[in-house]
C-alpha cells in the first residue's frame, strides 16, 4: 500500500487529516501507530481554528522527523528543515490554492455553525481526502528531491 493509500485509509476510518498523514509514514520513522495518532490529534481542521491545514501539518511533522534538528550546534539541519517547510507550503498552495484550512474549505472552522455547514456539504468526506492525498504527494516529491 502506498503512503497516499495509507493516509486516505486512515482518514476514511475517521482519523483526522493530520493523524492520517503522519501515521502513513510512522513505521518508517520509528513512530508507532499509536504515537503517530496521538501526536497528530491536536492538529486537525487547522488546529480546530481553520489555520494551516492538518494534512499539511502532518506532512511537516514527517519532514521534521526525517530531517529535523536534534542538536543546538546543528544549525544546518534547522536551515534545511526551514527551507523544506517553505517549499512544502509553496508547492501545496500551488496545487490547491492555499494551505489554510478555512480558505480551502470556504468555511470558518473556529465557528461551530460554519463547521457544521462544511460537514453538511460533505466536505470532510469528499474534499478533505483530496487534501490528504495532495499533502502526501507533495511530501513525497520533496523527499525524492
Amino acid at each position: 500500500m502506498t503512503h497516499t493509500e495509507k493516509a486516505v485509509n486512515y482518514f476514511s476510518r475517521g482519523f483526522l487529516c493530520s493523524q492520517a498523514v503522519l501515521a502513513a509514514f510512522g513505521d518508517e520513522l520509528g513512530v508507532t501507530e499509536e504515537q503517530a495518532l496521538k501526536i497528530g490529534v491536536c492538529f486537525g481542521s487547522g488546529m480546530r481554528k481553520g489555520e494551516v491545514c492538518g494534512a499539511c501539518t502532518g506532512a511537516l511533522m514527517v519532514l521534521g522527523l526525517t530531517y529535523g534538528q536534534t542538536s543546538v550546534a546543528d544549525a544546518e539541519s534547522r536551515k534545511n528543515t526551514n527551507e523544506l517547510t517553505s517549499r512544502f507550503l509553496e508547492l501545496f498552495k500551488g496545487k490547491n490554492g492555499s494551505y489554510i484550512c478555512n480558505d480551502l474549505l470556504g468555511y470558518d472552522m473556529s465557528d461551530a455553525a460554519e463547521a457544521a455547514k462544511a460537514r453538511e456539504k460533505g466536505l470532510f468526506l469528499e474534499f478533505c481526502p483530496k487534501m490528504v492525498a495532495s499533502a502526501v504527494e507533495v511530501l513525497e516529491q520533496i523527499m525524492a528531491e
